[in-house]
């Protein structure tokens, strides 16, 4: 049976393709010395309890984030200690992550310091990578390792007291 020109659907309604979201303009860094670590006594599981060590993340006065350290046992490293940064949307691509990074490591008790992040979380390993993190994912683990040892002289300038 041949269509009749009535019987002829209509043509979809096509959508406008939505126009992409201006990209954030880039936001200048801070000064390593703008960012400070307040030690806090966290929480469970965000540094709290005697193997734990925390520090809200402030620049300028305004809180920015959390960073913490907690003594983990997981394969295939075993017990170690675990650092884990978190920043405010609006703190991030600031270079404050870097400098938290090693202010944090440097602060902590622990001479060995492990950093678990996604593989696709190429912004938090080049933070660390910065900070003086160094790459030890082993070749089974699913998720980025990356580890910091403190330097053998061991002494502590005023800056890393913080």
């Amino acid at each position: 049976m041949a269509r009749t020109s009535d019987q002829r659907s209509k043509p979809a309604k096509r959508r406008r393709t939505p126009r992409p979201t201006p990209r954030a303009t880039r936001r200048e860094p801070v000064a390593a010395d703008q960012v400070n670590l307040i030690r806090t006594p966290g929480t469970k599981g965000r540094g709290g309890g005697p193997d734990g060590e925390a520090w809200r993340i402030e620049v300028d006065g305004k809180r920015c984030g959390t960073v913490f350290i907690n003594l983990i046992d997981a394969p295939p490293l075993g017990p170690h200690a675990s650092l884990q940064i978190y920043l405010n949307l609006s703190s991030q691509g600031r270079h404050i992550g870097q400098i938290a990074y090693a202010k944090a490591a440097r602060a902590s008790r622990y001479d060995i310091i492990y950093a678990h992040m996604q593989k696709a979380n190429i912004a938090s390993a080049r933070a660390a990578e910065q900070a003086g993190f160094v790459d030890a994912t082993p070749p089974e683990e699913r998720q980025k390792v990356m580890v910091w040892h403190r330097q053998s002289d061991g002494q502590r300038g005023p800056a890393e007291e913080t």
